[in-house]
Order: C-alpha cells, then structure tokens, then sequence
C-alpha cells in the first residue's frame, strides 16, 4: 500500500524501529475537518502550531492536545519567548517542507540545521499514544508517545515540556 506523506518519514520510522497505525482520509487542514476521521482512533490527538518571534529569526512548534483551547497571549507568557506570530507558509515550507493544514512534528524529519524549538504540552507525556500528520493531511499516524519522543531526539531539535494551562 502506498502512504501518503513523505517516504522519507516511513524509511527514517523504519529505521528507528518505531512501530505505527497508518490512517488515510480525505484533506484535514484543521483540527475540526481531522476530528471526523479521528472519532475511531485511541490516541492523543495534537494540535500543531507553529509560530516565530517578533525579530523572525527564531521558529517554534508548539504541541498541544486538540481539545485544548490556545490563548497566544497566554502562550507567549509561559513560552517567555516574546511576542510570536503564527510563521508564514513561506516559513513553514522552508523549515519544515510542509503547506499549511499539515503542521506536524514529523516535519522536523525536513529541519536539517534543527532550527526549530519544540515545546510539548507536558500532559503528553502521559498519553499512550499520540497522532499526527505525515507530512501531509490527507493521513493520520498513531505512535506510542515513547517511540515519538525516540523519533523527536532523533532529529536533533531541542525541546522542553511546559504547562499550558494550570
């Protein structure tokens, strides 16, 4: 069967031995369009967001469960980075290779320099497993929250918990 997404992104899970349910549906460039393809599938759903400061020089990737509700003012005081801004397609193609409607960690496979600072929501820690795009929104991946956090130092990218709502 081919997957949609980028090959790369299978080879490099293959060669991490990180094992994953594959699930293809219709485009799902929003969490509300995703939430009718996920209502069958046990995990964590995430919401991606990826933003940059104000000077543009710093890129970030915020990872949240879906259901939560985001304050970017709100975010900006616990993140301490400044004022941020939701990065451009331009930005996103050029740090992540990817469009809007498929913000995904698994992007970060396309951050060669590992420019781009992560921060996890850190009740995902406690998730069995979580699901994201493959690159691309016309599929959802299920994996272990374990075997993400293998493919997250993997690609080298520095990243750190933080409480996004108390």
């Amino acid at each position: 069967m081919q997957k949609n997404g980028n090959p790369e992104l299978y080879a490099l899970l293959e060669a991490l031995t990180i094992d994953y349910e594959y699930h293809e549906h219709p485009p799902a460039p929003t969490i509300e369009e995703a939430m009718k393809y996920w209502k069958d599938l046990d995990a964590t759903h995430c919401k991606n967001l990826f933003f940059r400061n104000h000077k543009g020089n710093r890129h970030y990737l915020v990872i949240l469960d879906h259901r939560q509700e985001l304050n970017i003012r709100d975010l900006e005081q616990r993140l301490k980075q400044g004022k941020l801004t939701f990065a451009s397609p331009k930005r996103m193609m050029k740090y992540l290779g990817i469009t809007p409607g498929s913000v995904s960690p698994l992007a970060l496979i396309n951050d060669k320099e590992s420019h781009v600072h992560v921060f996890l929501d850190e009740n995902l820690q406690y998730s069995q497993t979580i699901s994201f795009h493959p690159c691309i929104n016309t599929a959802s991946l299920i994996v272990r929250y374990d075997d993400f956090m293998k493919f997250l130092k993997h690609t080298g990218n520095s990243w750190e918990y933080v409480a996004m709502y108390d």
